[in-house]
């Protein structure tokens, strides 16, 4: 039977984006506030120390972005071999699309994490080279999320992941390499920065829950169903300001950054009125701006 008049198999099809295009797609910028914005909250934190040393604060921004990169492409190779992406509704994937090889986007991924490396290892000698213990276990987090045997991504494991390393791991160490030591104030900071990079990943499982599920793909979102999963995403979103409030008990000009509630407000609203498919690409781009705005605010607060 030939297709119905107006149904997609008669719409026209986009041209495919340029080779420079589909490598910028495929690095998946809307994720990047996650790496970027717990190096800027950590270089706040040495700041109010008066211990900021710019040229490490660079290079950590440097790592962050790099693993970052690093692990979408990471994520795009295993996937794509796996036979994963196949029903994907989210973000291009190069592999599934058949716009990069696998060798190719699988080199793609260790060039990221190389250039993550030497920045890393000039830290490292600067800052203490146990550090590299540091760097090579966020290469391996990276990797390992959709790739080797056993990945923990599979597992449902990925949001603990993503709140170690880019809350925890990321926030505290940036302040550490210029501080020289550790101190509660970037512990706190670091939990509301790691909820929000986590905030991110629930929203990008969310989009990809039937999908994920027809492929055996056993996320957090697979495994606690769609209802659970937007709750958890209102948790995370709104979550950090609340704890902003807290840190505001020791530094006062914290609570600017309640001024990024109504960019936080609208994807968890639209979350929670039962948003999905591809409506949630959008929201996942949201949720990155109020990521940026709540840190860039953050970082303000804490600084002054």
């Amino acid at each position: 039977m030939p297709p119905e008049m107006g149904s997609p198999a008669d719409a026209p099809q986009p041209d495919p984006p340029g080779p420079w295009r589909r490598w910028l797609l495929g690095a998946r910028p809307r994720t990047l506030p996650a790496s970027a914005v717990p190096v800027i909250v950590g270089t706040a934190v040495a700041i109010s120390a008066g211990q900021a040393i710019w040229w490490r604060a660079v290079l950590a921004l440097v790592v962050s972005l790099s693993l970052q990169i690093g692990t979408n492409y990471a994520n795009d190779y295993s996937d794509g071999v796996r036979g994963t992406d196949e029903v994907r509704v989210g973000p291009l994937r190069l592999v599934a699309s058949g716009l990069a090889s696998p060798a190719a986007v699988k080199r793609a991924a260790l060039a990221a994490f190389a250039v993550a490396g030497v920045a890393g290892l000039a830290i490292a000698a600067a800052a203490g080279w146990w550090l590299i213990l540091v760097g090579l276990a966020s290469v391996g987090a990276g990797w390992f999320y959709t790739g080797g045997p056993r990945p923990y991504g599979y597992a449902g494991l990925g949001e603990l992941f993503v709140f170690v390393f880019f809350g925890l791991v990321a926030t505290v160490g940036t302040a550490y390499i210029q501080i020289g030591r550790f101190t509660g104030l970037e512990f706190l900071a670091a939990i509301p920065v790691g909820l929000l990079a986590v905030a991110l990943l629930v929203v990008n499982n969310l989009r990809d829950i039937v999908g994920d599920a027809a492929v055996g793909k056993r996320t957090l979102a697979t495994r606690i169903g769609a209802r659970r999963t937007r709750f958890l995403y209102g948790v995370t979103m709104l979550g950090p300001f609340a704890l902003t409030v807290g840190l505001a008990a020791s530094r006062p000009w914290a609570l600017v950054a309640l001024a990024a509630i109504p960019l936080a407000l609208v994807p968890v609203r639209r979350v929670s009125a039962g948003e999905s498919g591809r409506g949630l690409i959008e929201v996942l781009g949201q949720t990155g701006r109020a990521q940026l705005a709540l840190g860039a605010l953050l970082a303000v607060g804490l600084a002054v």
